[in-house]
């Protein structure tokens, strides 16, 4: 009896070991900052979609979804992949990376705040699917509340694919897809629902992300992306992750 209840003690320890090694991760810049990840876990609050999102027209062009039927996991992946970039900045001594992706043909591109925070404006680079490297020509718009930022690309006459802003209202179950470059594991793709939305125009998702995953693109099945993939509770262990709504970009978009 006492080798048996030594077994399970010794058991015991190393799983635990093993589940802190596990959850270990090194907060950076590139995931969300720690005081808005302690606001957002006491907060259990949900919001209507009536009331939180704007109404869509059919006329936007901003808006219109690429496809009205619905997509699969691989076609979604296939056809905008390109549409999503890594992003690179520097404080001038070292080097964050985090993810992007294009909303218009003519490179008007989205992702965190926090993943420029600090950082020096001109060091931004930007790096496509295909290789291809661009810098970033301007920022159209900005927030550190709502954790978004809205910038120009040096086009050098190029168009780009893209993928368009979501039109139909997010749902609690909905399927959802991600695509960004968690652990700078180049356009990462990765599937699951929509658990919850939450106030501070927050999508609570259960889609894995991870570091550097930040200002990746959450899409709906029906080819619309409805957020920008930002943060994740590490803490938990249950899959708690969140994206800002789209919604909160959409007045600057053209």
């Amino acid at each position: 009896m006492k080798k048996i209840i030594l077994c399970i003690c010794i058991l015991t320890l190393l799983f635990s070991c093993v589940r802190r090694r596990e959850g270990g991760h090194t907060n950076t810049r590139n995931y969300y900052p720690q005081e808005r990840r302690q606001q957002q876990s006491s907060r259990h609050t949900t919001r209507s979609p009536q009331e939180s999102r704007t109404t869509h027209t059919e006329n936007s062009t901003t808006s219109t979804s690429v496809d009205s039927k619905i997509l699969n996991g691989s076609q979604i992946f296939e056809k905008y992949n390109p549409a999503v970039f890594m992003i690179y900045t520097s404080d001038g001594w070292n080097e964050y990376q985090g993810s992007g992706f294009f909303v218009t043909p003519s490179g008007i591109g989205i992702s965190n705040y926090h993943v420029f925070e600090g950082t020096t404006v001109g060091y931004e680079t930007i790096k496509l699917s295909n290789g291809q490297i661009y810098k970033i020509r301007n920022v159209i718009a900005k927030s550190k509340d709502d954790d978004f930022i809205v910038f120009q690309v040096e086009t050098k006459g190029n168009t780009f694919k893209y993928i368009p802003l979501g039109k139909k209202t997010p749902k609690v179950g909905e399927k959802v897809y991600t695509i960004g470059s968690p652990l700078g594991l180049e356009n990462t793709f990765s599937s699951g629902e929509i658990s919850q939305l939450r106030d501070d125009n927050l999508i609570q998702i259960n889609a894995p992300i991870d570091h550097g995953s930040s200002g990746g693109a959450l899409i709906n099945e029906y080819g619309e992306v409805i957020g920008i993939t930002t943060a994740g509770i590490e803490s938990s262990g249950a899959n708690l992750n969140f994206a800002v709504d789209i919604d909160v970009v959409r007045p600057y978009v053209r």
